[in-house]
């Protein structure tokens, strides 16, 4: 009996030893990183001139009107100066700083404000509105104190970080908290892998730093949930994608991210059906750019990436992230699903900043005679001229335009009235006798669903996965 305590006892120590060696315990106090940290910190204000041009009466004085005159200044522009407050921090002893692109866009003047009390002029070296960085470069001879980067991928959920910025013009405030998440899209910019953080943020804290405990800055804070100030929520932009962004900017006053030219769109449970792909990942390829790098691949619609660069492609939106952050004009390999196998394909990386948009132009048949589609629970009509001209569609697209949908058609969800079908089953829809063949084709066999290509209301190119009974 006496064997089996002191066994007890040691796996109780063992246990204790091993949960202690993993946790850390909550700072004792953060005095002395601030201390060592608030040199780098600055406060931005900048103004610009807002004109405008609003008359107070509900209508018009005719020319001529004596009391045009009289009455003339309610209706002339009229100038304003409008200010703004943000944050940022220095990473380079002559004074480059890291802010918002939204903290200085349109500004005038631009003032940085070090320790509290040292004011400087500043200009911007470069700005980057789709991920919202800006470089700025302060006007004077004096010698700064910068911060360094830390490895944004090394910070994990839990751990402790601090904010320093400028909150309601209060400079120099210095909060905490842990990280809450991470890889967070919030729908404000192209680029979004945000770090979540409890840490107070309020307004003014934008482009302001947010620091691990080795006093390395790991995320740029640039949002905050709720309009009336910290709930507790805000959101940084990750230290590795930012310091990219920072380094083209510096050294180019502009950005120069790849390009593969096509529009993807998520895999869903039933297009990895279809397609015999073991589980929903990647990115499909809704449509691919006319002369893009994807083209001259060989890449096209309907195949899915699953792996860009050596990376994998786990969730559609992690595609534009890594293509962006790759070196323009690098061969890449590029590893797609097509004919429910993997094949890879050598892309040579194009500019976004340079490229062109799809490009639109004319053609095809015209007809306005409606058919139903029974299967579908729908009518259609087949795409013509007009159709092409009014809604910009690549050249010599083809397929059946949706002109009505029943209440109980497995695509009331899914689609709405002028949306136009154009592939069903990865071939071409010329006319309403290639959309029941690949219906026809469906119901016979196991599968009972029917991938289609559509072009919605918005003119976008995407996939959808029918379910038929």
């Amino acid at each position: 009996m006496k064997k089996i305590k002191i066994i007890f006892l040691a796996l109780v120590l063992s246990f204790n030893y091993s949960f202690n060696a993993f946790a850390k315990g909550v700072p004792e106090s953060f005095a002395d990183l601030a201390e060592k940290l608030m040199p780098s910190v600055v406060n931005i204000s900048t103004t610009q001139t807002v004109v405008t041009n609003t008359n107070p009466f509900p209508f018009q004085f005719p020319p001529g009107s004596p009391f045009e005159d009289m009455f003339k200044e309610f209706g002339t522009p009229q100038e304003r100066k409008s200010s703004a407050l943000g944050s940022g921090f220095i990473i380079d002893a002559k004074g480059i700083v890291v802010t918002n692109n939204h903290v200085i866009q349109g500004a005038e003047d631009i003032i940085v404000r070090v320790n509290g009390e040292d004011e400087f002029k500043a200009k911007v070296i470069g700005a980057d509105p789709l991920s919202d960085i800006a470089v700025l470069q302060i006007e004077a001879e004096e010698t700064f104190t910068p911060v360094k980067f830390g490895d944004s991928d090394k910070a994990r959920i839990g751990d402790w970080v601090i904010a320093i910025g400028n909150p309601f013009g209060l400079g120099g405030t210095v909060t905490s908290g842990i990280i809450s998440a991470r890889n967070r899209s919030i729908g404000l910019s192209r680029y979004e892998d945000y770090i979540q953080t409890d840490a107070s943020i309020n307004s003014g804290n934008s482009g302001g730093p947010l620091f691990d405990m080795n006093g390395d800055v790991i995320g740029i804070n640039t949002a905050i949930l709720g309009r009336s100030g910290s709930i507790g929520i805000g959101f940084s932009i990750p230290s590795n994608s930012a310091k990219i962004v920072i380094d083209q900017l510096i050294e180019f006053g502009e950005t120069k991210r790849g390009w593969l030219g096509v529009r993807i769109q998520e895999v869903t449970q039933e297009i990895a059906d279809i397609e015999k792909l073991d589980k929903p990942r990647g990115a499909l390829v809704a449509s691919v750019a006319e002369n893009s790098p994807s083209e001259k691949a060989g890449i096209k619609s309907g195949d899915i990436i699953l792996e860009f660069n050596g990376e994998p492609i786990n969730e559609m939106k992690e595609l534009p992230m890594i293509v962006a952050k790759t070196a323009v004009g690098k061969n890449v390999e590029v590893k797609i699903w097509r004919d429910k196998k993997e094949i890879s394909k050598t892309v040579l990386l194009g500019r976004l900043e340079t490229s062109e948009d799809f490009k639109a132009s004319k053609e095809p048949e015209p007809t306005l005679k409606e058919t139903e589609i029974e299967n579908l629970k729908i009518t259609v009509r087949k795409l013509n001229d007009e159709d092409i001209k009014t809604r910009g569609l690549p050249n010599q697209t083809t397929g059946l335009v949706i002109t009505k949908i029943a209440n109980d058609s497995p695509l009331i969800k899914s689609l709405a009235v002028n949306s136009i079908i154009i592939e069903a089953q990865k071939r071409k829809v010329r006319n309403e006798n290639d959309l029941n063949q690949a219906i026809k084709e469906v119901m016979s066999s196991n599968q009972k669903t029917i991938l289609l290509a559509i072009y919605n209301t918005e003119n976008q190119r995407r996939y959808i996965g029918v379910k038929l009974d």
